[in-house]
């Protein structure tokens, strides 16, 4: 259908559809699945091509208690393991659902035809990860995410999904508080889209953008979370981002490249210049094998201190697998180093350095549905936050996806069962959006450019953001960040909306600017060291602020509000579980 749009005679289209998803990844596809299954009209929406989502960057496996090579594991330590690297900030529902579930939804992949490394038994094959007390992480080689999203995307393929690639969504529509859709274009001609939709979900990932050394690519850019919060969304643990201990160094062109903890999980070991084992002065028990937290911030203060490698990092060797055991069980890093650093690791290490690779904050859920605080609006994956507290665990990005993205899916299926409101949403606001979008592009004269803007942004959130912070610097980070925003009005791109990168990075700078700004409040507010948030200025944990979460919501006035919320108490089935490990230490 087409319509007129504003002042400009804008033309576009309108599409109807009961539940639109807003992402294609992991999260994206399994709720899409869900969706369809309860015979709802389904649309998705990809920023990239279908294939290319950050899904594929989880390599190392999906973290799930199967018990195939250590029978002993549960759900409960599965349960226990993810409270305790997320230093008890997470929401203990959401990660009890998510221990329980896991393992069907491993089992169900397989059924669907993902192809898992096995056992001698013929089982799916387990390895050890940072932080999990038994090998739980299923794993195709160091091929993992990409194999889930090779089989979700032929399940999805399968039903009637529609998907519409390479479109960008700038705004949700609400109706007397209810999101009833989206405005976007299409990034190849530049022509808008009015989606009409009962639910919305966002499956949009993280925003790893935000710094300039990122193992995310372009799409990063934290749209799913805004889009959220500028229509009244909670977001939540915002001030968690994750470092990965292992990023490639070298060459520069590739620097933050992710280096997966597979060859961790595979007994790769860590050492210095001095080729000294250094993980046991931070962690003698579980050496490399840490949690992310740990040998992140190991592998940065040894190169802070002087005893880095040749290009500024620190080394991972796995030699001691051979040519013949690498290229079976991490195919992809030897591929990774030999093409683009001509580095063979069956024969000599690699340099690594911690590098931004996920964020545990994100949209604040319910944990059975998935539903946010604005009705109709869902939210699952990496733009979810809750379930990883301060520090995600690896391998349980994967089993987060399909777990929430079902119940996303199931959830906006049930909301629309029981709507009886149309879809239906004043012209005006449609053309309002457009004639915003348009904006930069439509300015005469000088003006700001986005790119370079990001560039600032990227040096300011990597000095003043980083791994290891403190209050000052955390203020001078803030004030750097809010003189971007004031000169966002003057964002102007030539050209026309064909192919033009420079108009999208005019829509991205908008959400980059706003994520930083509300990540340094919520760093400044969270006075502490605590998994990810590891303020010098002060000595350790603050036993207050493990019982709070910082939630963040769009006040009267525009401005990010930030409100500390009490986690309530585990119930006693899951705080025994603690009570018991303690009694037997």
């Amino acid at each position: 259908m087409q319509r007129e749009g504003n002042g400009h005679r804008e033309q576009y289209e309108t599409r109807e559809h009961d539940v639109l998803i807003i992402g294609a990844g992991g999260a994206g596809l399994r709720a899409a699945v869900a969706a369809t299954e309860r015979g709802l009209s389904v649309g998705i929406v990809s920023k990239s091509l279908l294939g290319k989502a950050h899904t594929v960057m989880a390599e190392g496996g999906i973290a799930a208690s199967v018990g195939n090579v250590d029978p002993e594991d549960s759900w409960r330590q599965h349960f226990m393991d993810t409270l305790k690297s997320g230093k008890f900030l997470n929401n203990w529902q959401m990660a009890e659902i998510f221990a329980k579930e896991a393992p069907d939804r491993v089992y169900e992949l397989e059924q669907w035809g993902a192809l898992f490394n096995r056992t001698p038994e013929g089982k799916i094959s387990q390895r050890p990860f940072g932080g999990h007390t038994y090998r739980r992480l299923c794993h195709v080689g160091d091929r993992t995410g990409l194999e889930l999203i090779r089989t979700m995307q032929e399940k999805v393929l399968a039903t009637e999904a529609d998907i519409y690639m390479e479109t960008t969504v700038t705004k949700l529509l609400k109706k007397e508080d209810r999101v009833v859709g989206a405005v976007g274009y299409t990034r190849e001609s530049g022509k808008f889209i009015h989606f009409k939709a009962k639910a919305v979900i966002m499956a949009t990932s993280g925003w790893g953008r935000i710094f300039k050394v990122t193992s995310n690519s372009w799409e990063g850019t934290g749209d799913g979370v805004v889009l959220g919060y500028d229509a009244g969304a909670e977001i939540v643990d915002m001030e968690m981002m994750q470092f990965h201990p292992t990023g490639m160094v070298w060459p520069p062109g590739v620097r933050g490249l992710l280096v997966t903890e597979g060859v961790r999980g595979e007994g790769g070991l860590l050492r210095n210049s001095e080729g000294a084992r250094y993980m046991e002065n931070y962690d003698k028990e579980k050496m490399e094998l840490s949690t992310r937290d740990v040998v992140a911030r190991a592998n940065y203060t040894e190169v802070q201190e002087g005893r880095g490698s040749e290009h500024g990092g620190v080394y991972l060797d796995i030699t001691h697998l051979g040519y013949e055991g690498i290229m079976k069980k991490l195919p992809t890093m030897y591929e990774q180093f030999k093409n683009l650093a001509d580095i063979d690791i069956s024969r000599e290490p690699m340099e690594v350095f911690p590098t931004v690779h996920y964020t545990m904050g994100g949209i604040k859920v319910d944990p059975e549905t998935c539903a946010t605080n604005v009705p109709g609006l869902y939210a699952a994956g990496e733009v979810a936050g809750g379930l990883h507290g301060a520090n995600r665990l690896g391998g349980n990005s994967l089993s987060d996806l399909l777990v929430f993205g079902r119940r996303a899916g199931e959830g906006a299926a049930a909301f629309v069962g029981e709507s009886v409101h149309s879809a239906d949403i004043e012209g005006d606001a449609v053309r309002t959006e457009i004639g915003r979008v348009l904006e930069p592009l439509e300015k005469g004269g000088e003006g700001e450019s986005p790119y370079l803007m990001q560039q600032e942004l990227q040096v300011a959130m990597m000095e003043h953001a980083n791994l290891m912070r403190d209050g000052d610097s955390l203020k001078e980070g803030l004030g750097k960040i809010l003189a971007l925003k004031d000169r966002l009005p003057n964002v102007r791109v030539g050209g026309s909306r064909l192919f033009n990168p420079g108009w999208h990075t005019a829509q991205d700078i908008r959400y980059l600017i706003q994520i930083s700004e509300i990540i340094l409040r919520t760093a400044l507010e969270r006075k502490e060291r605590r998994g990810a948030q590891w303020r010098l200025d002060f000595d350790g944990p603050d036993e207050e602020l493990g019982r709070i979460n910082f939630i963040v919501t769009k006040n009267g006035q525009g401005e990010a509000g930030i409100e500390r919320r009490e986690i309530p108490p585990m119930p006693e089935h899951l705080s025994s579980l603690f009570e018991e490990e303690k009694a037997k230490a």
